[in-house]
C-alpha cells in the first residue's frame, strides 16, 4: 500500500511574498500621495497666477474709472481670491474709500467647483463713508426670477399662455408713516437698473455706503466711468436727504 507524501507548506516564502507585496503597495501609496501634493501645488500656483493677472487687469479698469477723479493709494491681496484697494478722492463725497474684488477661488479646486455650481459671479464691492452720516438704513438687492410651466405640451400651450405684467418699484419700509413724494435716493437708485449693480446699502455705521457690481461689467471703460458716476449720484442723494 503506497502512501503519498504531503510536502509541508512553505510559510517562509509566503511571508516573504506578502512582505514584498506590502512594501510595493506602501511605496505606490507614497508615490500617489506625493503626486497628488505636487499636482495640487502646481494647480494652486498656476491658478493663483491667473487670479493675479485678472486682478491686475481689473486694477486697470478701476484706475481708468478714477482718472481725474481719484487715485489708488494701496493694493494688497487678502487671500488667493480677494484683492483689496484703498482709494482717495479729493472731494468729500467719499471718505475712507476702499474696493474689494472677489474672484473665483480657482486655486482651491473644491471651492472653485462649489462656486461654479452656485453660479457665483466675480464681484467688485465699493465701500466708503459719506460727508454726513445717513440717518436711515437702506438696502437694495437686485434679483431676477424666471419660471416655466411643467407638463404643458404644444397642443395645450395655446390654452395656457402666460400673462406678464411689469410692475413699478416695490418698497418695503419699517416707517409707520410713509410719504409718497419721490425721495432723492430712490430716484438715484433707479439709475442702478442701467448698471449691473447687484447690491446697494446705506447705513449710519461705517462703512456708510457700499455698492457691489459684477466685475465683468467694468471691462468697458465707459461702463466703468458710468459706475463711478452712479456712485456719486447715490452719495449725493444721501447728502440731500440729511
Amino acid at each position: 500500500m503506497l502512501q503519498e507524501s504531503i510536502a509541508p507548506c512553505p510559510t517562509r516564502n509566503l511571508r516573504r511574498t506578502i512582505g514584498i507585496r506590502g512594501s510595493v503597495v506602501g511605496r505606490l501609496l507614497v508615490i500617489v500621495a506625493i503626486s497628488d501634493v505636487v499636482a495640487l501645488g502646481l494647480w494652486y500656483v498656476l491658478f493663483m497666477a491667473y487670479n493675479r493677472r485678472r486682478g491686475a487687469e481689473a486694477l486697470k479698469w478701476v484706475q481708468a474709472a478714477c482718472a481725474g477723479k481719484g487715485r489708488v493709494l494701496e493694493t494688497r491681496w487678502l487671500n488667493s481670491s480677494r484683492l483689496y484697494l484703498r482709494l482717495h478722492f479729493p472731494s468729500r463725497s467719499f471718505e475712507n474709500a476702499r474696493v474689494t474684488m472677489k474672484f473665483r477661488p480657482r486655486p482651491l479646486p473644491m471651492q472653485w467647483i462649489l462656486s461654479a455650481w452656485r453660479k457665483q459671479k466675480e464681484t467688485l464691492t465699493f465701500e466708503a463713508d459719506l460727508g454726513g452720516s445717513p440717518n436711515f438704513h437702506l438696502e437694495v438687492m437686485r434679483h431676477r426670477w424666471c419660471a416655466h410651466s411643467r407638463g404643458v405640451t404644444a397642443r395645450r400651450r395655446a390654452d395656457r399662455e402666460w400673462d406678464i405684467y411689469e410692475p413699478g418699484p416695490v418698497i418695503l419700509t419699517t416707517r409707520t408713516h410713509w410719504k409718497e413724494d419721490p425721495n432723492p435716493e430712490l430716484n438715484a437708485l433707479m439709475t442702478v437698473r442701467q448698471q449691473d449693480v447687484l447690491q446697494v446699502r446705506f447705513r449710519p455705521e461705517s462703512p456708510q455706503f457700499s455698492a457691489t457690481v459684477a466685475l465683468d461689467a467694468l471691462s468697458d471703460p465707459r461702463t466703468a466711468s458710468g459706475f463711478l458716476t452712479t456712485l456719486r449720484e447715490l452719495a449725493g442723494a444721501s447728502a440731500h436727504r440729511q
